[in-house]
C-alpha cells in the first residue's frame, strides 16, 4: 500500500528494527566491557570473605597449638631425673630410666620427640632412644633453639628434622641447677595433623616464615618453595642452621595484585599450569609465621560470566519484547483496515449461514424424534423377543413338563382311590398315610408351577446387586425335567454353602442359565448320560461361571455365527435361534460378557463373566 508518495510501511517498520537491533547490540557490548570486570572483582572479594573464616580457624588452630606446647619443655625440666643424668651423665642406670620416662612422655602429650642436651648440644637422653635414628649421641648446637634456651630464654624454631626427617616445631627450655644453666630440654611436634585437616576444603592454605619459604600447606608440591627470591644472607643463614634442604627451596612462579579490603589476586605457575588465586594473609607474631588461604577465582569468574550474560540475555529479551510490541501495534492497525473491509462480507455470510443451519437444524430435530421412535420399537421387539424366548423354552420343556405333572396326577389318584377302599374297611392309620402322600405329591407340583409363573412373567426388574445361589438353583429345578428324561447329571458347586452376589436382574439370568443349560442337553442329545459341569471361580472384582458339556463341540462356523439371532443348528421345529442371542444381551445389559470356546478334551465350554457385587452394595441389597 502507498501512502501519499511516502515509504512503505513494511520498510519503515525494517529500519527501526535495525535500529533497535543495533542499540541493543551496543548496550550489550558496553554491559559487557564494563559491567564484567567489576563484577569479577566483585565475586573476587566475596570469595576472599569466604576463605577469610577457613583462614581464621586455621590460625586458631596453629595458635592453640603453640600455646599448649610451649610452656611444656620448661615444666618437664623440672624433674629431678634429668638434672641427675646431667650432673652424671655416665649412669647407665639413672640414663636407662629418663629414656624410658621420656619415651612415656611424649604418648602422654602427644608429641614427636622429646630429648636432653649437655651445655654443648650433645643429645644425652632421648624420647627416640630405641629407635634405628635416635637423637642420643648427636649434636643440635647448631639450632637457633638450643642456644635460645641456652642463654635462659625459651627456644623456639620451626625446621626440617636432621635426624628424623620431618618437619616439626620446636620449643626448647633450660634445665637449671640454681641459678646456673646445666643443659636443655627440647620438644618437637610435627604438622602434618594440621595438613590433613586443610585438605578437606575447597580453598589452599600455605604457612611462610619470615624468608617467605613454604613450610607447611596442603599442597605437598608447594613444600619448601619461596615465595620470594631468597637473598644471599637468607641462604647462609638456612645453611648454617640446616633449617631446610637447600636443594628443595627453589622459587614459585607467582605475580599478586592488589585487590579491595585486604585481599590480593595471586597467580601461580606451576609444571606449566597456570592457576589464580584470591588471597588473604594472617601472622602468628610470636613464631614469626604468615599464614595464607588461596580461594580459586575459577567460581568467582564463572559467577561473574553468568550475570554478565543473565543481564545480556534480560536486554536483549527487553528489546525483543518492545519491537515485538511495535511490530505487532502496527500489524494490529493494519489487520484492523482489513478486517475493517470484510466486516461487510462477513455479516452477510453469516446471515447465510445462519439460514442454512436453521434449516439443517429442523432436519436434525426431526430426525432425533425418528431416532428415539426407532429406539423405542427396538426396546418393545427385544423384550417380545426376551419373552418369546423364554416361551419357546417352555415350549422345549412341555414333553418333559407333561410329564412331570402326569406322574404324581397318576399318584395321586391312585392313593385316593386306596385310601377311600381303606377308610371302607377301617383303616383310618393306612388312609391317613396315603393322603400325606396325596399332599407331597401336590406341594412337589405347586413347586413345579412356582417356577414356571415365575420363569414366564415378563421382567420389568432393575439391575441390581443379587444372590448367585438361588437363580443356579431355580434354574436347575426349571430344566430338572429335562434333565430326568435325559437321565442327564449335573456336577455343580452346592448353592447352600454359596455366598456369591453378582451384578444383575434376577429373572433374565435365571433365564440365561436356564438357555445355556437346555442348549447342552441340546448338544449331548442320544447320548446315553449325558453329564454337564458346572464351575464358579470369583475374585475381588469378577465372578466367571463355566459350564460344560460333553457333546461333539463347535465348528469353525458355529464358532463365528453361535450368537446371531436366528441362527441355530438345530432341525427345523425344533429352535428359533434366539436362546443364545438373547442371552449374549441380556449378559451385556449386566455388563458382563458371554462366550464360548471348544473344551481340549472334547465339548463345549459356555464361560459367562458377571460384575461381582460390591459389599456396600450387597449390605444396600439385602435390606
Amino acid at each position: 500500500m502507498i501512502t501519499d508518495g511516502l515509504t512503505h510501511p513494511d520498510t519503515a517498520r525494517t529500519r527501526r528494527a535495525t535500529r533497535w537491533a543495533v542499540g541493543a547490540a551496543l548496550l550489550c557490548l558496553v554491559l559487557g566491557l564494563i559491567g564484567y570486570p567489576r563484577l569479577q572483582e566483585a565475586f573476587f572479594v566475596q570469595a576472599g570473605k569466604r576463605g577469610e573464616a577457613t583462614l581464621r580457624l586455621a590460625v586458631e588452630g596453629l595458635n592453640e597449638a603453640l600455646s599448649r606446647y610451649e610452656p611444656l619443655p620448661a615444666l618437664i625440666a623440672e624433674r629431678p631425673a634429668l638434672k641427675a643424668l646431667l650432673m652424671s651423665p655416665d649412669d647407665p642406670v639413672l640414663l636407662a630410666e629418663v629414656n624410658e620416662r621420656l619415651r612415656q612422655t611424649i604418648h602422654t602429650l602427644g608429641v614427636s620427640d622429646i630429648y636432653l642436651m649437655d651445655t654443648t648440644g650433645m643429645t644425652l637422653a632421648a624420647s627416640s632412644y630405641d629407635k634405628q635414628r635416635s637423637f642420643v649421641g648427636r649434636s643440635f648446637s647448631y639450632r637457633p633453639y638450643f642456644t635460645q634456651a641456652l642463654d635462659g630464654g625459651t627456644g623456639r624454631y620451626f625446621a626440617l628434622g636432621t635426624t628424623s626427617g620431618e618437619r616439626g616445631y620446636f620449643f626448647a627450655a633450660p634445665v637449671e641447677d640454681g641459678d646456673r644453666i646445666i643443659g636443655v630440654l627440647a620438644l618437637k611436634f610435627t604438622v602434618g595433623g594440621f595438613e590433613e585437616t586443610w585438605r578437606q576444603n575447597e580453598s589452599d592454605l600455605i604457612v611462610t616464615d619470615h624468608k617467605g619459604i613454604v613450610f607447611m600447606s596442603n599442597r605437598r608440591d608447594w613444600h619448601f618453595r619461596a615465595l620470594e627470591p631468597l637473598s644471599g644472607r637468607a641462604v647462609a643463614e638456612i645453611e648454617a642452621q640446616r633449617q631446610y634442604p637447600l636443594g628443595d627451596v627453589l622459587p614459585l612462579d607467582n605475580s599478586a595484585r592488589v585487590l579491595r579490603d585486604g585481599l590480593t589476586l595471586r597467580r601461580f605457575t606451576t609444571g606449566g599450569e597456570r592457576q589464580e588465586f584470591v588471597s588473604s594473609s594472617q601472622t602468628i607474631p610470636k613464631a614469626g609465621w604468615t599464614v595464607t588461604i588461596l580461594t580459586p577465582t575459577g567460581p568467582a569468574r564463572a559467577q561473574a560470566a553468568n550475570v554478565v550474560m543473565i543481564a545480556v540475555a534480560a536486554v536483549l529479551i527487553v528489546g525483543l519484547v518492545v519491537l515485538n510490541v511495535g511490530q505487532r501495534r502496527a500489524r494490529l492497525r493494519d489487520r484492523m483496515e482489513a478486517e475493517r473491509a470484510q466486516t461487510a462480507l462477513l455479516e452477510r455470510r453469516v446471515r447465510e449461514r445462519t439460514a442454512e443451519l436453521n434449516a439443517a437444524n429442523e432436519q436434525l430435530q426431526q430426525e432425533v424424534e425418528e431416532r428415539k421412535t426407532a429406539e423405542t420399537r427396538l426396546r418393545s421387539t427385544q423384550t417380545e423377543l426376551v419373552q418369546a424366548g423364554k416361551l419357546a423354552a417352555l415350549g422345549q420343556m412341555s414333553a418333559a413338563l407333561s410329564h412331570e405333572f402326569n406322574q404324581p396326577l397318576t399318584a395321586v389318584r391312585s392313593y385316593a382311590e386306596n385310601a377311600v377302599l381303606l377308610l371302607k374297611a377301617g383303616k383310618t392309620g393306612a388312609a391317613g398315610e396315603n393322603l400325606g402322600h396325596i399332599s407331597g405329591m401336590v406341594e412337589r407340583m405347586a413347586s413345579i408351577s412356582k417356577h414356571l409363573r415365575s420363569f414366564a412373567r415378563r421382567p420389568g426388574e432393575a439391575v441390581n446387586e443379587i444372590p448367585l445361589a438361588p437363580i443356579l438353583r431355580d434354574a436347575l429345578a426349571l430344566a430338572r425335567p429335562r434333565l430326568d428324561a435325559a437321565g442327564a447329571v449335573v456336577d455343580a458347586p452346592d448353592s447352600e454353602r454359596m455366598d456369591i452376589w453378582v451384578h444383575g436382574g434376577h429373572v433374565r439370568l435365571q433365564q440365561v442359565m436356564l438357555n445355556l443349560l437346555t442348549n447342552a442337553l441340546d448338544a449331548m442329545d442320544g447320548q446315553g448320560a449325558p453329564l454337564i459341569e458346572i464351575t464358579i471361580d470369583a475374585d475381588a472384582e469378577q465372578v466367571i461361571l463355566r459350564l460344560r458339556d460333553h457333546g461333539d463341540g463347535l465348528d469353525t462356523e458355529t464358532a463365528e455365527r453361535l450368537f446371531d439371532p436366528f441362527f441355530t443348528t438345530k432341525q427345523p421345529g425344533k429352535g428359533m435361534g434366539l436362546g443364545l442371542s438373547i442371552s449374549y444381551n441380556i449378559v451385556r445389559d449386566f455388563g458382563g460378557t458371554l462366550s464360548a470356546r471348544n473344551h481340549p478334551e472334547g465339548g463345549a465350554v459356555f464361560e459367562l463373566a458377571l460384575c461381582r457385587a460390591t459389599a456396600q452394595g450387597q449390605e444396600i441389597a439385602a435390606q
